[in-house]
C-alpha cells in the first residue's frame, strides 16, 4: 500500500509542475499608457482632496458664523429677561408704596373713629352697650 501512495503522490507532483511553470511565466505588462493613467488618476484625486478641503474650510467658517450669531442672540435674550425681572421688582415696589400709605391712613382713621365713638359713648349709654358687645369698649 505504501508504494501505491508514493506513486500517486509522485504522479500528482509531476502533473502540477507545468501549472507552476505557467504561473511563473505570466507577466503583466505595464505600459507607458498605464503609467500615464496612474498619474492622471493621482492628479484627479489630489484635485478632489483640494476641493473637499476648501469646502470643509468654508463650511467651518459658516458654522463659526452661526455659532457667533447664537451667542449674540442668547446674550440679548438673557439681558432682556434680566431687565424685565428688574423692572417687575421696581414696579411692584413703587406700586405698593401708595397702597401701604393708604393702609396706614385707613388704620389711623379707624383708630380715630374708635376713639371718637368711645368718647361719644360716655354721654350715650346705649352706644356704650353696643360697643361692649362687640369688644370695642
Amino acid at each position: 500500500m505504501k508504494p501505491l501512495v508514493f506513486l500517486s503522490l509522485l504522479f500528482f507532483t509531476l502533473l502540477s509542475i507545468p501549472v507552476l511553470a505557467q504561473e511563473q511565466q505570466i507577466v503583466v505588462p505595464y505600459t507607458l499608457a498605464d503609467r500615464d493613467r496612474a498619474i492622471l488618476t493621482e492628479a484627479k484625486i489630489n484635485a478632489l482632496e483640494a476641493k473637499m478641503e476648501f469646502k470643509f474650510d468654508s463650511q467651518q467658517r459658516q458654522l463659526d458664523d452661526i455659532k457667533t450669531l447664537f451667542y449674540w442672540g442668547f446674550g440679548i435674550l438673557i439681558s432682556l429677561f434680566i431687565f424685565m425681572f428688574g423692572y417687575m421688582i421696581w414696579d411692584r415696589r413703587t406700586a405698593m408704596q401708595p397702597a401701604l400709605m393708604q393702609a396706614s391712613k385707613a388704620e389711623e382713621n379707624s383708630r380715630n373713629l374708635i376713639n371718637t365713638l368711645r368718647e361719644y359713648s360716655k354721654k350715650h349709654p346705649d352706644l356704650a352697650e353696643i360697643l361692649r358687645t362687640h369688644g370695642i369698649l
